[in-house]
Formats: C-alpha cells, sequence, structure tokens
C-alpha cells in the first residue's frame, strides 16, 4: 500500500520532458505577441500619416481614436479569453465559427487567418530591415538578401520548436517593453520636450475633419491589433494548465498593448508630433521624451530588433492551425505531421516559403505589403465573436448572457472595423486579399472533396471483410545474372506463389539476348524466365503489358537497386529503377517493392527490402 503514490510520481516524469518543450506564460508572450506589441511602431504612425492631412485639428483625434481602439482591443481580449476556454485544442477563429456557424465559415475564418499570418511575417521582416536600411542607408541595395537572411534566421530558430524561439526572443522582448514603458513614463512627467521636435511643413490643402477621415485613421491604427489571435490559435503550446497559461498571456498581451497604445498616443498629443519626412512618429516621441542620447539609441535598436522578430507569432500560430485544417482533410495531411519538440516542419517550411516569395515579388518594400495587412484578421475576429454568441446560447452555463452579450459586442465592432479596412484599403492593393480569401476557400473544398472520394474508397468507417490469402504473382525485372538478381530472386520467393524473372531486350541487342539466356541456363536459378523483345527500346511499356496479360489478380513487382555507399555516388545511377516504379503505380494495379542492395554494408547484411507502394492510399 505504500507503493501507492509511485504511479503518480512517474506520471510526472514522464510528462516534464514533454512540457519542456511547451511556453510558459512569459514565454507566450515572447513566441506569440510580439507581432502586437512591435505594432506600436506602426500602428500610430500609419494613424496620424492620416490624421495629419486635416493639421493641428485632426491630430487632436490620435488619442479619442487610440482610446477607441484600446477598448475594442479590450473586447477582444476577453473574447479570445473565452475562446481559449472553450477550445483548449486551438483553432481560434477557424475552431470556432466551424463548431457553430458551418464548415465553409470556417473555411473562411481559416483562409483569413492563413493570409494574415503569411502578409505578418513578410511585413514584420520588412519593416525591421526598413529600420536598419534608415539607420545604415549603405545596405539600402542588398534590401531583398537582408530581409531573406532575417526570414532564414527566425525560420531555423522555429525549427528548433516554439519553446526554444520563446526561449530566445525572451530577453529582446523584456527590453523592448521596458524600453517603450520609459518612454512613456519619462514623457508623462516632462513639462516640455527633451529635444525640440522638427516639424513638417503644414500642408497647404488641408482636409476637413470628417467621418471619412476619422475611419480611415481608425482603419490604419487597427493595424494594432493583429497577432491578437495567435494566443487563441495555438493553446496546445502551452505548458499545462494550458487554459489558464494561455488565458493569462492574452490578458497580459492585452494590458501591455493597451497601455502602450494609449501612453505613445498620449505623447503625440502632449508633445504636438507630427509627421516628418525620414523621421519616425516613435524615433520623434523618443526625442521628446528622452532626448537624443544612449538611451534614444536603445529604444530604436530594440525597435528594430523586434520588428524583425515579431514574424514569430506567425511561426507560433500558423502551423498549429494548418495542423487542424489538414486534420479535418481541408489541406494536405502533410499540415498533421509533427516533429520532434512540437514542431509542424511543414507548416513553418510552407510560411517560411511563401513569405520569402512576397518579399522578392515586393522587393523587401514594406509600403507595397502593408495595404494588404489587417483586412482579413478581421474577417476571423467577426466569425470568432458570432460563433462565441452560438457557443453560449447552445451551452448556457451560468451568467451566459453577459458573456454572449460581450461577443455580440465584439462581432459588430469587428464587422465594422473590417467593413472600413477592407474599403479604405481596395484600391491601395486590398483588392488582392478579397480575390485571394475566396481562392483559398475553394482550394480547401477541392482538397476536402478528394479526401472524401479516397475515404469512400477505402471503406473508412465501416468494418470490412476478413483477410483471406490470395493466390499471388511476383515478377522481377532482371537485366543481368549477378549476386543482386539472385538476392532479388530470393526475397521473392519468399514473397509469392509462383516468381517470373522478365528480362526487357530489344532487338538490335540480339546478342546481349542470346548471351544473357545463356548465363540464365548455366546458372539454373529454377525461377521461369520470360524474355520480352520490343522494338521501340521502351523502359516500362513492355512489361506493362505483360502484367496486364498474367491470370493472377495479386501481382508483386519487386525492383532491384543498388544503394550506393556515399551520397555523391547517386548520380551515377541510371535511375532506371525510379522511372519503372513510377510507371507501375501510375498505369497498374500490381504492388511495387523496391528492394536496395546496399553497397558499403557487410557480406552478410547486404539486402534492404524498401517500403512497399501500391496504388496511393491518400
Amino acid at each position: 500500500m505504500s507503493a501507492a503514490p509511485a504511479p503518480a510520481v512517474a506520471s510526472m516524469a514522464k510528462e516534464a520532458p514533454g512540457d519542456k518543450h511547451r511556453l510558459s506564460v512569459i514565454g507566450g508572450l515572447a513566441a506569440l505577441s510580439l507581432d502586437a506589441m512591435a505594432s506600436v511602431a506602426y500602428g500610430p504612425e500609419a494613424m496620424v500619416l492620416v490624421l495629419a492631412l486635416a493639421g493641428g485639428a485632426g491630430l487632436g483625434f490620435t488619442l479619442p481614436i487610440t482610446v477607441t481602439i484600446a477598448v475594442l482591443l479590450g473586447v477582444l481580449t476577453l473574447s479570445y479569453r473565452q475562446v481559449v476556454a472553450a477550445f483548449p485544442q486551438g483553432g481560434g477563429a477557424y475552431g470556432v465559427a466551424k463548431t457553430y456557424l458551418s464548415r465553409r465559415s470556417g473555411l473562411v475564418a481559416g483562409a483569413s487567418l492563413i493570409i494574415d499570418y503569411v502578409l505578418n511575417v513578410a511585413v514584420s521582416v520588412a519593416a525591421g530591415v526598413a529600420a536598419l536600411t534608415s539607420a545604415f542607408p549603405r545596405l539600402l541595395p542588398y534590401t531583398v538578401w537582408l530581409c531573406l537572411g532575417v526570414l532564414a534566421l527566425v525560420t531555423s530558430i522555429n525549427l528548433r520548436g516554439i519553446a526554444h524561439s520563446a526561449r530566445a526572443f525572451i530577453a529582446p522582448t523584456v527590453i523592448y517593453v521596458g524600453a517603450i514603458l520609459l518612454v512613456i513614463l519619462a514623457g508623462l512627467v516632462r513639462s516640455e520636450p527633451a529635444t525640440v521636435a522638427e516639424h513638417a511643413a503644414q500642408a497647404h490643402n488641408l482636409h476637413s475633419v470628417g467621418i471619412l477621415l476619422l475611419l480611415k485613421a481608425f482603419a490604419n491604427g487597427c493595424a494594432s491589433l493583429t497577432g491578437v489571435e495567435a494566443i487563441a490559435n495555438a493553446v496546445p503550446s502551452f505548458k499545462k494548465p494550458r487554459v489558464k497559461r494561455a488565458q493569462r498571456t492574452e490578458v497580459a498581451l492585452g494590458a501591455l498593448l493597451a497601455v502602450m497604445l494609449i501612453g505613445i498616443a498620449a505623447l503625440i498629443q502632449k508633445f504636438s508630433i507630427a509627421p516628418v519626412d525620414g523621421v519616425t512618429v516613435l524615433a520623434q516621441v523618443t526625442q521628446a521624451s528622452l532626448g537624443d542620447g544612449p538611451l534614444f539609441y536603445l529604444v530604436q535598436f530594440s525597435t528594430v530588433i523586434l520588428l524583425a522578430l515579431a514574424a514569430n507569432t506567425s511561426f507560433g500560430g500558423l502551423p498549429v492551425l494548418a495542423h487542424l485544417l489538414a486534420t479535418d482533410n481541408n489541406l494536405p495531411h502533410l499540415f498533421a505531421l509533427r516533429a520532434d519538440r512540437h514542431v509542424h516542419r511543414y507548416g513553418i517550411a510552407f510560411l517560411a516559403i511563401t513569405s520569402a516569395g512576397l518579399l522578392i515579388l515586393s522587393d523587401g518594400d514594406m509600403n507595397t505589403l502593408v495595404p494588404l495587412f489587417a483586412i482579413g484578421v478581421f474577417v476571423g475576429f467577426t466569425l470568432s465573436q458570432i460563433g462565441m454568441v452560438r457557443h453560449w446560447a447552445v451551452v448556457r452555463p451560468r451568467r451566459w448572457q453577459g458573456k454572449a452579450a460581450l461577443n455580440g459586442f465584439g462581432a459588430l465592432l469587428t464587422f465594422v472595423a473590417a467593413i472600413v479596412v477592407a474599403a479604405s484599403k481596395f484600391t491601395e492593393g486590398g483588392w488582392l486579399i478579397v480575390v485571394a480569401l475566396p481562392l483559398i476557400v475553394l482550394m480547401m473544398e477541392m482538397v476536402n472533396r478528394t479526401y472524401t472520394r479516397i475515404g469512400q474508397r477505402l471503406e473508412l468507417g465501416k468494418t470490412p471483410m476478413p483477410p483471406r490469402p490470395r493466390r499471388s504473382l511476383v515478377v522481377v525485372p532482371v537485366h543481368a545474372v549477378n549476386r543482386l538478381t539472385r538476392d532479388a530472386l530470393a526475397a521473392a520467393l519468399s514473397l509469392g506463389d509462383r516468381v517470373v524473372a522478365v528480362n526487357v531486350t530489344y532487338a538490335e541487342d540480339e546478342d546481349d539476348a542470346r548471351r544473357f539466356v545463356e548465363d540464365w541456363e548455366r546458372w539454373h536459378p529454377d525461377v521461369e524466365l520470360v524474355q520480352i523483345f520490343d522494338a521501340h527500346r521502351r523502359l516500362a511499356a513492355p512489361l506493362i503489358e505483360y502484367l496486364n496479360s498474367v491470370p493472377e489478380a495479386h501481382v508483386f513487382v519487386l525492383i532491384a537497386e543498388v544503394e550506393p555507399e556515399h551520397l555523391w555516388q547517386r548520380p551515377l545511377q541510371n535511375q532506371r529503377g525510379v522511372v519503372l516504379a513510377r510507371a507501375l503505380r501510375r498505369r497498374t494495379d500490381t504492388v511495387v517493392c523496391r528492394m536496395r542492395f546496399r553497397v558499403g554494408a557487410p557480406m552478410a547484411q547486404t539486402v534492404r527490402i524498401g517500403p512497399v507502394a501500391g496504388r496511393p492510399s491518400g
């Protein structure tokens, strides 16, 4: 009886190694929230650029609009905290929409998040490199290469596991957040700027402060809200208790982001900051708060680093989302595979390749990519909030009406924001997202229909009849009498009831064909030999014609190949086995088995039977 607690101790010991590669609250902020926190560097600036068109009167709305965005952020934070509890398996907007709206709604949410994750990587990397080339103009001709280098660095870190990337990014995150909070505190206690700010020349044709101007400024400022959903998408990446840790991370992100956004907006209004060519709004605010000393360069340098690393949010969220989509047969099943350290390698590779393509096509220009940004994410926000209203109406826990009201209010706000963002950015390139979104949904529908057809053919969900042995034929293509042929025939004799060696020869090679038959008869392996003459020097067609004429219903084709001792020796092979196997799989129902003869293995162990492959099973 005294030994009873031992299993519990053993269970905890077993769980520890797995949790070692998962996220804590601090790690979650570093791995999944860099996108949102880095947006402090460009979200307020995007808003100020619009408000400056109306001069000082327009800039006076900086703080009210930022407070409105912060209210929306608060609603989203509380809503996604509920999403984390309702969907601990992750998936965020996709999981909610699929469960409580419809499968098609789930696909729309998933497609919108895929688009936004890819764009986030491209924009974040381009923004970080843009900040770097602004400080060092000589690097400008190498913009694309710098972008690809940063992308390769972030990708390689994430391939080692999300927990590893979180540990690597904790220090830059803490320094950046501390630097921004220092700017805000120092600016609030100052009665006047530490450095006289440079002001842009007043525009001659000032716009009036109308509703359209304010809505466009609001839409630009909403770029700061991208990345809020990443934590809800990646709940399985957290340590246990996963739901509580993810919820705390979501709340911590919302609080930090709201404080930084409102603080920067307050300083913009307090110090009358206006856009200046070549100087960012955040740099002007930092100069006004801290002056031009070492602390100014600390803020700028930490901003450059975090902008470059903000792409990590997508590397934490998209692979998990792609895993769920693939599990539901909406993406190729490769995306559902997970390697050691809980790494979704194919999701990471897809994200890296598509982001690299965007960076190359845009020449690493941030301003080309920004108009495409943040449109898709608000579609996901809206579907998620509507789905959560349905969730509370179905589950009906205590005080569910208040929770449903919160999500309903969030759905209204995000729907309005989605319309405003799409309309204001449509002519600036946003139409590409409007076109790409339904195309991705259509692609996922096609993938799903294909898997459905395969499942029907495989009779998934049904109990099949017990297997019964069938008389089988093993065909071995041969072209010489040697040890490889001997080992192939020996393996074939153990596989089937009847073994036939097939030698394909050509009319102009009569002497070689005759010598082969003489060698065969001298060897006398007690295996039937069929020699096929072909006038057109075809490799696979004569064998396929023979296979179609045999009476057995169950036919194996065993292809013997030499396994080179070194990688550089592979080009020395004629690739006959690869070509033949591909043709047989495409044009016959035979089971193809490729046997490797390992040149570098000891004499007693030189044969390795490779995987047996028949028709693709899905």
